[in-house]
C-alpha cells in the first residue's frame, strides 16, 4: 500500500470513529457527498486537502499522519490467552463482539443490560488485551485486520459450536432478507478450493455493505449474521447404511449459507 493510500486508509478510520459521514464533511467544506466519495475513491489528496478535511472534521493531521507512518499490519486472529480471557467474562465477549461490529459505546448500552460504567470497565479491559486502541471520549481503533476470525480450535469457535449454532438454527430463515440452503454436490478437489475462494470474496462483500451501511441511521439497519460451512462430509446415519465392503467412502461436498437478523431492538 502507497503512502498517500496509507493515509487515505487512517483518514477514513478517524473519521469513522468521530462518528464523521461523507454528507457530513461535504457539507462542512462545501462539496457535494459524490465529489467527496470521488475524491477519497482516487486514493490520493494533497496536503491542502487534508489539512482542511481534518479541520472540518475536527481530527488533527499530525495525529492521522503519525499513525499512517507508525501503522504495523494487525493480526488476522487472537492469541490463545486473548480468547481465553474473552471466554473468562461473558459480557467482556459481548463488547468484543460489539467492538469487532463497530458499534459505538451508546450503542451497546442502549442495547444490552450494561451501565456505562461497566462499558468503560471492559472496553479498558479490551485495551489491556490489545483487542482495541482505547482513545478519548471512549472512542476506540479496532487492533485486528478487517480479515479477521476466530481461532479455528480456539475456546471462542468452540463455545459457537457448543451453544451458539443451535441457537442460530432455531430461527425459521424466513424473514426478509434471510435465506437458508443446503446444496450437496460432488466436484474435484480443484472445484472445491475455488468455492472456497468465491465465499471469501462473499465474505468480503459482506464486509463491504457493513462498511457502508455505518453512514445509514441505526434505525435503517439490522443484524444480521452470515455462517458458511464448506467440507467434504456425509450424514452419519446415511454413512451407517453403507456396504460393508465399501473401504472408501465417496463422500458428498455440502455447501451452506445461513443468514439470519438477530430481533430487532
Amino acid at each position: 500500500m502507497s503512502s498517500p493510500e496509507l493515509v487515505l486508509k487512517v483518514l477514513r478510520s478517524e473519521l469513522r470513529a468521530a462518528g464523521v459521514t461523507y454528507k457530513m464533511l461535504a457539507d462542512r467544506i462545501g462539496m457535494s457527498e459524490s465529489s467527496m466519495k470521488r475524491m477519497f475513491g482516487q486514493k490520493d489528496m494533497s496536503l491542502s486537502r487534508l489539512a482542511e478535511i481534518c479541520k472540518a472534521s475536527g481530527i488533527a493531521m499530525e495525529d492521522v499522519l503519525r499513525q499512517a507512518a507508525d501503522v504495523t499490519p494487525h493480526a488476522d486472529t487472537l492469541s490463545l490467552t486473548q480468547e481465553q480471557s474473552l471466554m473468562a467474562d461473558p459480557k467482556l465477549l459481548l463488547v468484543a463482539i460489539c467492538c469487532l461490529g463497530h458499534w459505538t459505546l451508546e450503542q451497546i448500552i442502549e442495547t444490552y443490560h450494561l451501565s456505562e460504567a461497566e462499558c468503560v470497565l471492559h472496553l479498558i479491559a479490551l485495551d489491556k488485551l490489545e483487542v482495541i486502541e482505547l482513545r478519548p471520549l471512549n472512542r476506540y481503533r479496532l487492533k485486528v485486520s478487517p480479515a479477521f476470525h476466530w481461532r479455528p480450535d480456539g475456546p471462542v469457535q468452540q463455545y459457537f459450536r457448543d451453544v451458539v449454532v443451535g441457537d442460530y438454527f432455531d430461527g425459521s430463515f424466513a424473514g426478509q432478507g434471510e435465506t437458508l440452503l443446503f446444496v450437496p454436490a460432488r466436484v474435484s478437489s480443484h472445484s472445491a478450493m475455488e468455492m472456497v475462494q468465491k465465499i471469501q470474496q462473499l465474505a468480503a462483500e459482506l464486509a463491504r455493505l457493513h462498511q457502508d451501511d455505518r453512514r445509514l441511521r441505526p434505525e435503517e439497519r439490522d443484524g444480521f449474521t452470515l455462517l458458511v460451512g464448506f467440507r467434504s462430509w456425509e450424514f452419519s446415519a446415511f454413512t451407517a447404511l453403507r456396504r460393508p465392503e465399501t473401504t472408501a467412502p465417496v463422500k458428498g461436498l455440502t455447501h451452506q449459507i445461513h443468514q439470519i437478523g438477530p430481533r430487532k431492538r
